[in-house]
């Protein structure tokens, strides 16, 4: 069946796997995607979404660099939302609810559609290695499967254990089996592994809800979308809606913490700490009586709804009793339980940063195996193996992205040098040039990369430079131009600005915070470079980024700088944490429990974000 050597196999078909087998195919690698059923490549395990806080800078990233999951996410987008436009534009991040069949499929349809990207459908339960050098996978029914490198990015897969109450299933999925034989065979050669945790909420039926007493989330009035290329925008969206728990539903749900293997010591590893159960949150913030839920559409039409806030591994009539108490779900009908799965993962300080494992030459980890959590994690994890793959099987220098380039940077040096000891989740906290690594610029940033690695088309290309050629003529125009009293007073007056009183640049006027775009589009001149330029939204965009954030962008280089100078400071002995309050919570709890002698040490403990590390050197310098 498999007569000739594959350049590239990828294990798994979930975001880790679909993107590294794209990225290897596409840059010309012979690829095998293996996966224990082809009917659930790119599935969406969890919620029916894309994006959010960080993870959607990653989606877009992605998309950059010529990955398919910001398009994928387009082609099967209900709803679009740009979170955080009331902060400043470091904080935009990008989030799209999904139709979850429609994800799926259109994931399988552009592997399919990938020149030299082939597939089989089985489980991988061994490594072949010859000399500390992968050459191919063994599978369940006794095939060797011959490659110069393999990615494996099994998810949960890994000897994974669903938990419902005190039952305990075998499993990766629901309704899919466990992945055996790889972590005992990964063991044997060395490496270290644990287990960790995640859950999922019910799943739900849409026609037994009363939204009528639920609040209504609507999407964007204009929404965008996560690619650069020519991917359709929404014309019509589907509504989320969103409800809460009250102080019965958590008295009711208190009643099965004796059957919840959360309490009774079934499950010991650790969970996604910004994702927590209902019975965590509950148990960690006793004092609160209420807690939201999203009510998520699976789709366009399907009646399937995901009830995103209530993710659990207590007994099903348990989850049942507490969830008909809540308000609009009085008459809810279950589709599915929720569960919680523990499975194997490999600390990541077992890496390099070209997610190459330092044990075993030419094999690669991507993604939950890693110890992350979500589905943008994960697809940039694969993104970064599929590339770093082919490099090395073809003899060139490795792909690695600074922590000033991207998110991505940010992710992998956080894996590789901190390591992690819970899922690791990205957010905009962790990345110390975060108005430098913007949702809106990650073309500028990293197309020419793609480019350069062959993923990225020329087309894509050509819109970049014309995106950034046409931002740079407009700055360059307010930079230039002058506006006299009489025609800017008018706009500065609907603002309660201060009034001008003699002539200034264009660019002056526009950095004032209270002066957006649509304010400067009111005068002539620049409403006629628009048009005459052809300017879209994008540049627009850009431009009044630019204009308003030129300053903040330069100070944080020069705050990066100081950072680099200062990072050997001491830090006093027995130093008390708790009295710095802008210090995050895990910072001070994991700060205090290891008691770092330096700021650089301080840095490297996971938990402990760039936003931290600033908090103490102003300290210490007072």
């Amino acid at each position: 069946m498999f007569e000739n050597e594959y350049d590239v196999i990828v294990v798994g078909g979930g975001h880790a796997g679909a993107e590294a087998a794209a990225a290897a195919a596409n840059m010309g690698s012979k690829t095998l995607l293996v996966t224990m059923n082809l009917q659930t490549i790119g599935q969406m395990s969890c919620n029916p979404a894309m994006g959010g806080i960080a993870k959607g800078q990653i989606v877009r990233e992605i998309d950059a660099l010529g990955g398919y999951s910001g398009i994928v996410t387009d082609r099967s987008t209900i709803q679009f939302k740009m979170l955080n436009k009331s902060k400043g534009p470091a904080m935009w991040s990008p989030r799209a609810q999904n139709d979850r069949m429609r994800f799926a499929e259109e994931w399988r349809l552009m592997l399919e559609n990938t020149p030299n990207c082939d597939f089989y459908q089985e489980m991988v339960n061994g490594l072949l290695v010859e000399n500390g050098k992968v050459t191919g996978v063994k599978t369940s029914l006794g095939l060797e499967i011959k490659a110069k490198a393999v990615v494996l990015t099994n998810g949960t897969f890994l000897n994974g254990l669903i938990h419902i109450g005190e039952k305990q299933l075998g499993g990766g999925r629901a309704g899919e089996k466990a992945s055996t034989g790889i972590t005992e065979q990964l063991l044997y050669y060395g490496f270290d592994s644990g287990r960790m945790k995640t859950g999922t909420p019910p799943r739900v039926d849409g026609r037994s809800l009363d939204y009528s007493v639920m609040i209504p989330q609507p999407g964007d009035t204009v929404p965008e979308k996560f690619s650069y290329l020519d991917t359709p925008v929404l014309k019509s969206q589907r509504d989320c809606h969103m409800t809460h728990t009250s102080a019965l539903v958590h008295d009711l749900l208190r009643e099965g913490f004796d059957r919840s293997p959360m309490f009774n010591g079934r499950i010991k590893s650790i969970g996604p700490r910004y994702c927590p159960s209902i019975e965590d949150k509950i148990n960690r913030f006793a004092d609160k009586d209420s807690h939201q839920l999203f009510v998520e559409p699976e789709g366009w039409n399907t009646v399937e709804v995901y009830v995103n806030g209530f993710s659990t591994s207590l007994p099903e009539d348990v989850q049942f009793k507490a969830l008909r108490s809540v308000k609009g779900f009085e008459k809810v009908k279950f589709f599915r339980p929720g569960y919680a799965i523990e499975y194997d993962y490999f600390p990541p300080t077992q890496l390099k940063h070209t997610l190459e494992t330092k044990l075993v030459e030419n094999l690669y980890f991507a993604g939950q195996i890693n110890g992350t959590t979500g589905y943008e994690e994960a697809a940039s994890q694969g993104l970064m193996a599929g590339i770093n793959a082919h490099l090395k099987i073809k003899g060139k220098d490795p792909f690695i992205l600074q922590r000033d380039e991207a998110y991505i940077g940010v992710l992998v040096d956080d894996l590789i040098t901190k390591g992690t000891e819970e899922p690791y989740r990205m957010f905009t906290s962790r990345a110390e040039y975060r108005t430098l690594l913007r949702q809106d610029n990650a073309d500028l940033r990293l197309t020419p990369k793609g480019y350069e690695l062959g993923l990225a088309k020329e087309n894509r290309l050509r819109r970049m430079e014309e995106k950034l050629s046409k931002s740079d003529a407009f700055v360059k125009f307010f930079r230039e131009t002058s506006v006299i009293p009489k025609d800017i007073n008018p706009i500065l007056e609907q603002v309660d600005a201060a009034l001008v009183k003699q002539s200034d640049k264009m660019f002056k006027v526009f950095s004032r915070p209270q002066v957006t775009m649509d304010h400067m589009l009111q005068l002539d001149s620049v409403s006629d470079f628009v048009s005459a330029n052809e300017l879209d939204r994008e540049v627009l965009e850009q431009t009044e980024i630019q204009v308003k954030y030129s300053g903040y962008i330069a100070k944080e280089r020069n705050n990066a700088d100081k950072l680099h100078r200062l990072e050997d400071v001491k830090i006093p002995k027995n130093f008390d944490y708790s009295k710095l309050k802008s210090l995050s919570y895990e910072a001070r709890e994991k700060l205090k429990a290891i008691q770092p002698v330096t700021i650089a040490q301080a840095g490297r403990i996971s938990g402990v974000n760039p936003s931290d590390i600033s908090v103490l050197l102003v300290y210490l310098g007072r």
